[in-house]
């Protein structure tokens, strides 16, 4: 009888454990941009705020960007051949750029170790270090240096802040394009487009038009942000910053939008 209940203790056990891994597995199984209308959303908003502060810090911090990291690389290297002096912030760029993504896939391991989806925290995230760009710029006015160390320190907020978004799309939120990299998307978008109209196999041409349904709205979303950018930058500075940072809370609330099953997203 002894043997029986161990036998017995042991299976409850091995059953408990199952049941707790997949209930684990599903709280952090990344967010589908299918899951919900907000969430189908969500890569436009994020695309309208990289455009908005790719244009606004390139416009009034001198010639950074915060999104496009590559234009930083190109910007550089023209200044060391030209033998002009290249600003700090475009040195700083892209070391900082890479070790906030670093930085956020510790952040996003550290909470699926606990048991935690990383959506909303990354969302988070990503609108404190905007609400911090926007403050530091605003508050040192609209004569601002962009050498000075404390306008070089609101552009690296803003670049760690594209790379949290950056990150986010790709490990937080599954089915989504790029929000920030329309080079890659136009391209994606093209060859989806061919395969659709000249392709002959029909299950890749199913896949490249359920890719371009997401991939469209990115290159919206981002043409728009850098037409809002440009606009609200040339007439209020860089106050225009408001503008992404009052974007970010609108992302966050859109990660509460209720499934498709009337259930809320979590």
């Amino acid at each position: 009888m002894s043997g029986d209940r161990a036998v017995e203790k042991f299976e409850r056990n091995a059953l408990a454990a199952q049941v707790g891994q997949s209930f684990t597995a599903a709280r952090i199984a990344p967010r589908s941009v299918e899951s919900s209308p907000g969430l189908r959303l969500l890569p436009f908003v994020l695309s309208v705020i990289a455009g908005c502060s790719d244009v606004i810090s390139f416009v009034g911090l001198g010639g950074l960007f915060t999104a496009h990291i590559t234009g930083n690389l190109v910007i550089l290297a023209a200044h060391v051949l030209s033998g002009e002096p290249a600003r700090v912030a475009l040195i700083l760029s892209v070391p900082v750029f890479i070790v906030a993504l670093a930085l956020t896939r510790l952040l996003v391991g550290g909470l699926e170790s606990i048991g935690l989806a990383s959506l909303r925290p990354l969302l988070l995230l990503q609108f404190l270090l905007l609400a911090g760009f926007f403050v530091v710029c605003v508050a040192t006015g609209s004569r601002a240096d962009p050498d000075a160390a404390n306008m070089i320190f609101a552009g690296m907020l803003g670049v760690s802040a594209m790379a949290v978004q950056n990150a986010m799309v790709q490990v937080s939120l599954t089915g989504a394009p790029s929000t920030a990299v329309m080079t890659t998307n136009i391209t994606r978008f093209t060859m989806d487009v061919g395969e659709i109209l000249l392709g002959n196999d029909p299950d890749e041409a199913a896949k490249s038009r359920r890719r371009a349904k997401h991939t469209w709205p990115a290159i919206i979303g981002f043409t728009i942000g850098c037409g809002l950018g440009a606009m609200c930058e040339s007439v209020v500075g860089l106050w225009s910053l408001a503008l992404p940072t009052g974007l970010a809370l609108v992302a966050i609330a859109m990660s509460f939008a209720k499934s498709a099953d009337g259930g809320e997203h979590r």
